[in-house]
């Protein structure tokens, strides 16, 4: 069972929109200086989906050698079912440990037969021989959410592992957990939902691959171990302290989500400020938007 905080982290990039791995390494070591399971790449928040394959490769590659034996986990994006089979493949032979299964557009709109969704994971996975997380994700960020037939479904393939659950909708994410803690119970259940990292872990979930997770490291890692330990008044504390940075990070438009962490990352010192632009179409900040988040790390005392 996979147990903890994994960060979904970001990929610093220069004003040409290219991948800075010399800062990248940087931000990995300081990430993983805390006690995290593993991390996330080429994911939502590493702009997994605008990487070129090559890229992709060499995230894995890069972020391998930091990390050293912890848990490394991949975005698998694929516009069909053997361009996800060449993505997954690609990741295991890089250095992946397993991967996220971005939803495929072709499972959007209801009703949902099961056997799409399920012919597609079945393939990737065993074709590729890479374990894999199940990914729910909100439409807002180009995502998604199975009915919960399918997700089951899914679950009882041999190489799923994990689920990511993140609909930010607390109620879908409650039924959810019920749901595999009673027909699932041998797939770890990992929240993604940012806007409510602390109350997830309460409910019970196994831990989180989450994109806020890369910003208060420590204090998501502290947080998610005092619930464990049943010190629910103190792991709230934290979590009433960091909110209104998650708040800022992740308003509206939840995409530029990602743009607003490496901008916070650079004014923690953690990244240069000269690596923190986007690849287009993704849009880099407004002077509004870098005002609102240096006044939010320091109510967070970041």
């Amino acid at each position: 069972m996979i147990t903890g905080i994994i960060p979904a982290v970001v990929l610093p990039m220069n004003k040409s929109a290219e991948p800075d791995l010399d800062e990248y390494k940087k931000y990995l070591n300081w990430v993983t200086s805390a006690d995290i399971t593993g991390i996330a790449v080429n994911v939502d928040t590493g702009e997994g989906p605008n990487l070129t394959p090559e890229e992709r490769r060499e995230v894995i590659r890069s972020a391998r050698a930091c990390i050293g034996g912890k848990l490394l986990v991949a975005g698998v994006i694929g516009s069909s079912t053997s361009s996800a089979i060449a993505a997954a493949s690609d990741a295991k032979r890089a250095g992946a440990n397993a991967g996220l299964m971005f939803p495929n557009p072709s499972f959007a709109g209801l009703p949902l037969d099961p056997e799409g969704p399920f012919e597609y994971h079945r393939s990737v996975s065993e074709k590729s021989g890479l374990d894999i997380i199940l990914f729910q994700l909100q439409p807002s960020l180009g995502g998604i959410e199975y009915p919960l037939d399918v997700l089951l479904k899914l679950a009882k393939l041999k190489n799923v592992i994990a689920i990511k659950e993140a609909t930010f909708d607390a109620k879908k994410f409650f039924e959810t957990l019920s749901a595999f803690k009673k027909h699932a119970e041998n797939v770890s259940f990992l929240t993604g939902n940012d806007n409510f990292v602390f109350e997830s872990f309460v409910l019970g979930c196994d831990g989180a691959l989450i994109g806020f997770g890369t910003l208060p490291v420590k204090d998501i890692v502290k947080m998610f171990k005092l619930v464990k330990e049943q010190k629910v008044k103190e792991a709230s504390e934290i979590w009433m302290r960091v909110k209104p940075l998650m708040e800022v990070i992740y308003g509206q438009p939840v995409r530029n989500y990602r743009a607003r962490t490496k901008f916070a990352l650079a004014a923690l010192g953690v990244i240069s400020d000269k690596a923190t632009y986007m690849r287009p179409p993704l849009m880099n900040l407004t002077e509004a938007e870098k005002t609102a988040i240096k006044a939010a790390l320091r109510k967070a005392e970041l």
